[in-house]
């Protein structure tokens, strides 16, 4: 087609076009996702527990069963089912929704739980359009910042939207918003399947991403399986902590500060969205494979250490709760997205193993997403009386502790792994 002709003689507009396409799709696959996390379910309880946190536990334990059925499905997928699965999936989980709004309080937490079932494997099947290029960090920032800011703008739309139909129940409301981007998520899908297959050159400079087997799967696994671990654990971690610090925003911001606007959730996560682009970026233009992944790391290491400290002065009333907020966001958001989307494309291109990145991610994945809901359940059977904030608060310092070492653990084993192997690359890559 003349269209991805165009796309292939153009850097500019192909990086462009994977960009808007991708932020497209990941932003409206949070309008069937996030929204009803900006309600409050003032009251409602169930077998003694917050309905809400009832609702997130429901949503986040389909969604963390996605993970684990993406590890097979999204290392497995082949080029030209993307398309069917990803509509797919949105769809089913749009009449997830409608049937919580359908069905009365208490029985519609179910559907949450339906809900949250296709949506893990939204990322996957994204990204696989997007791996496996010269220019794959640069073409992963519009599903990285969409990660960053889509939460919350879409509960700053959510918190709008419910003002002007003030008689849409809060149970109503999340599909109502998937409604309200389903055109807006078709248009995009179109425009992730006119992406040109990776070209000849983008294999030669990041290996061939193809659909792994078993056998490749155990092979790679036997030469990193401990590094991998390591990184596996670290990202937990990371998923744990950014998803209770999203889902409990409402109630963190309650604490801080009584008087706070909603524009200040859409404000927090663009700041830190706007920082993240930059820095996920410039590593495009790192043209070397090696220099890449240990930029990679220092920066993972970075972003942990950003959340400790900020904590750490918010604790001491150095900072506000405002910038404290910020702050856990980036450093959160950074590692998170760091980890999630550059990290394994660098090591497979660096080791040249035979594997994609979305085996490690939904690996990554499935772990973060069952901690999250350990947490969830932690908190409200042995913290019940301790703030949001606090708990925020506490986990941050365990995060950076556990990340510092376990990221250095690895990076000692990549190092001596590197060292004995001849095969590694670490060839230059042309930068946009």
């Amino acid at each position: 087609m003349r269209l991805k002709e165009a796309l292939l003689r153009s850097n500019v507009l192909f990086i462009s076009w994977a960009v808007i396409a991708s932020f497209g799709v990941y932003f409206c696959m949070y309008a069937f996702r996030k929204p009803f996390n900006a309600g409050t379910y003032q009251g409602l309880e169930l077998w003694d527990i917050g309905y809400k946190a009832i609702l997130i536990v429901s949503q986040v334990a389909g969604y963390t069963l996605s993970k684990f059925a993406g590890i097979k499905v999204i290392s497995e997928l082949r080029a030209n089912s993307r398309i069917r699965l990803i509509i797919g999936l949105i769809l089913v989980a749009e009449v997830a929704l409608l049937f919580f709004g359908l069905v009365p309080f208490p029985y519609n937490f179910i559907f949450l739980f339906i809900n949250g079932l296709p949506l893990g494997m939204v990322y996957g099947v994204v990204f696989s359009f997007l791996e496996g290029r010269k220019f794959t960090e640069m073409l992963a920032m519009g599903l990285n910042i969409s990660v960053v800011v889509a939460s919350g703008i879409l509960k700053t739309i959510y918190i709008e939207v419910h003002k002007l139909v003030p008689g849409v129940s809060e149970f109503w409301m999340p599909f109502l918003m998937g409604m309200l981007f389903l055109p807006l998520f078709f248009l995009c899908v179109w425009m992730l399947s006119m992406i040109p297959a990776p070209t000849s050159e983008d294999v030669s400079l990041r290996t061939e991403r193809m659909p792994m087997s078993r056998a490749d799967k155990f092979k790679v696994m036997k030469q990193l399986g401990f590094p991998i671990l390591c990184l596996v654990i670290c990202y937990a971690v990371l998923v744990v902590g950014r998803d209770f610090r999203d889902n409990f925003t409402i109630e963190i911001w309650n604490e801080l500060d009584a008087n706070w606007a909603s524009s200040v959730l859409s404000t927090t996560e663009m700041i830190t969205g706007i920082i993240v682009l930059v820095i996920i970026g410039t590593l495009a233009f790192v043209r070397d494979n090696l220099i890449g992944f240990r930029l990679t790391i220092l920066i993972l290491i970075a972003g942990m250490f950003i959340t400790g400290l900020s904590t750490f002065l918010f604790k001491r009333d150095i900072i506000s709760g405002f910038y404290w907020m910020l702050l856990t966001g980036l450093g959160m958001f950074l590692s998170y997205t760091i980890l999630q989307s550059v990290v394994f494309e660098r090591m497979i291109a660096l080791f040249r193993v035979k594997a994609n990145a979305g085996y490690f991610v939904y690996i990554c994945e499935s772990v973060g997403y069952l901690g999250s809901v350990g947490l969830l359940l932690y908190k409200e059977f042995f913290m019940k009386h301790l703030s949001w904030s606090n708990v925020l608060m506490q986990f941050s310092y365990l995060q950076f502790v556990l990340a510092l070492f376990l990221l250095s653990a690895s990076m000692i084993y990549f190092e001596w792994y590197r060292s004995n192997k001849q095969n590694v690359t670490e060839t230059p890559f042309a930068a946009a």
